[in-house]
C-alpha cells in the first residue's frame, strides 16, 4: 500500500485543491470557492500527497481568539478509509493548538467521522453576545454558517454543526 504525507499547501497545489473540491460542489456537499479565494487562503490549507499526487486537503480558518474552523476537508474517493482524513484533521488540530486556539468548529455531513475525533453537535449560541456581535461583522460565509444565520441556511441544510474542545 502506498503511503501518504500531510504537509502545508503551496500555491502550486491550489489548482489540485480546486480539482478535488469541484465534484463536491457539484454534489452540493461543499460550497464552491473561486480560485482567487483559494490562492488567498492557501496558507490555511494542508494537503495529503501520495506519489506526487494530491489525495486530500483541509483548511484551518481562525474565527476568533479561541475558535477556529476545519474547512474544505476532502479525501479523494480512492483514498477513503485509509487514514487520510484523520491525518489531515490531526495536523489541523496541531496547527490550531500552535495558534493558541482551544475550540474547533466544523459544519459537516460526516457526523460519525468527526464524532470519532472528539467533536460533538452544538446548539445555536456557543459564543457570548459581545463576540457574536463582532462575528456578525465578518463577510466570511463560514462565519455566517457558524452563527447559523438565515441567509446561509439553504446552503447548510442537512449539515450538522459540531465543536471540539482542544
Amino acid at each position: 500500500m502506498t503511503s501518504f504525507t500531510v504537509r502545508a499547501a503551496r500555491t502550486s497545489d491550489v489548482r489540485g485543491i480546486m480539482a478535488m473540491l469541484e465534484p463536491y460542489v457539484q454534489r452540493r456537499i461543499l460550497l464552491g470557492k473561486d480560485i482567487v479565494v483559494l490562492f488567498e487562503s492557501v496558507q490555511q490549507f494542508v494537503v495529503a500527497e501520495a506519489d506526487g499526487e494530491l489525495v486530500g486537503c483541509g483548511a484551518l480558518h481562525v474565527m476568533w481568539e479561541d475558535l477556529g474552523e476545519v474547512r474544505t476537508l476532502i479525501v479523494v474517493d480512492e483514498w477513503l478509509h485509509r487514514g487520510v482524513g484523520r491525518a489531515i484533521v490531526d495536523r489541523l488540530e496541531d496547527d490550531a493548538r500552535a495558534l493558541g486556539l482551544s475550540r474547533l468548529f466544523c459544519l459537516t455531513f460526516e457526523v460519525d467521522f468527526f464524532r470519532a475525533r472528539g467533536f460533538a453537535p452544538i446548539g445555536e449560541h456557543i459564543v457570548d453576545p459581545d463576540v457574536y456581535s463582532q462575528l456578525l461583522r465578518s463577510p466570511d460565509e463560514g462565519i455566517a454558517e457558524f452563527l447559523d444565520l438565515a441567509h446561509v441556511k439553504p446552503n447548510t441544510l442537512g449539515n450538522t454543526r459540531m465543536l471540539k474542545q482542544l
